[in-house]
């Protein structure tokens, strides 16, 4: 690290959970995040600020003004444009010694496995059960850690799917039976910062499971309901039937 980051990342090198052999471990990371809204914008400056040093952001979206609400790594000037290249002007203003590969479409096929297999975390910060559906399978496939939230009105959860670990649950054990669709933010609307508490917290996982510090989520799912400010935890196991990654998945 040359003198103007080790003054940038100074109160992390400070922390002895993390110090400069952790920063370094960061700076060498590379880390894989989908989509560029709500969840994806603190996501992504959290962990451009902290210094991990690739960020792959992949949305096909544009920024809209109904956008600027609530996903707050763009501005007024950023409507019409690629919300990755919005974002990724933005994350190199905050942080200019990271890398940023910004990829404006969909991830499919061996294109998604290619950037899941360089990928050391992936953060799934979509909107919808089809992406989350085939972005889960990938993960499993290539066996990558894969931190996982949601938010809507004003509920939200996060949790880690270690698919690293054999018998850790993934994203199928937990919504089994859910076909694509579902509710949306443009339909039943969204509280702006319950967007930011969620990706927040899903920043603080991806770096711990980086620096392999702490208790991750892993196994664990957190429930956020922000009209009570109360927060749940229900616990997580795996499925031995499920079809990406119980037996019977493993044997085909």
């Amino acid at each position: 690290m040359n003198d103007d980051q080790l003054q940038r990342y100074s109160r992390h090198i400070t922390l002895p959970q993390v110090d400069a052999a952790g920063q370094r471990k960061l700076i060498a990371s590379r880390v894989l995040i989908i989509g560029m809204g709500g969840l994806g914008s603190p996501i992504a400056i959290y962990l451009a600020a902290a210094g991990v040093g690739t960020l792959v952001l992949v949305d096909y979206d544009t920024v809209e003004l109904s956008n600027l609400q609530r996903q707050v790594v763009h501005r007024t000037a950023d409507v019409g444009r690629p919300k990755v290249e919005s974002a990724r002007d933005h994350l190199l203003e905050l942080n200019p010694h990271i890398n940023i590969i910004a990829i404006n479409g969909q991830l499919t096929d061996t294109a998604l496995d290619e950037q899941i297999r360089l990928a050391d975390v992936v953060v799934d910060a979509s909107d919808n059960f089809d992406t989350r559906f085939e972005l889960n399978a990938a993960c499993v496939r290539q066996r990558t850690p894969l931190v996982s939230g949601a938010a809507i009105r004003m509920e939200g959860q996060v949790t880690v799917f270690h698919n690293e670990q054999p018998d850790a649950p993934c994203y199928r054990c937990l919504y089994r039976d859910e076909e694509g669709g579902g509710d949306t933010c443009a339909l039943t609307g969204v509280l702006a910062p319950v967007v930011g508490i969620i990706g927040t917290v899903q920043a603080t996982e991806t770096l711990k499971v980086l620096l392999g510090i702490g208790d991750t989520l892993g196994g664990r799912l957190l429930l956020l309901d922000a009209l009570g400010m109360e927060w749940r935890t229900l616990k997580l196991r795996k499925d031995p039937q499920c079809p990406v990654c119980g037996k019977e998945s493993e044997q085909r």
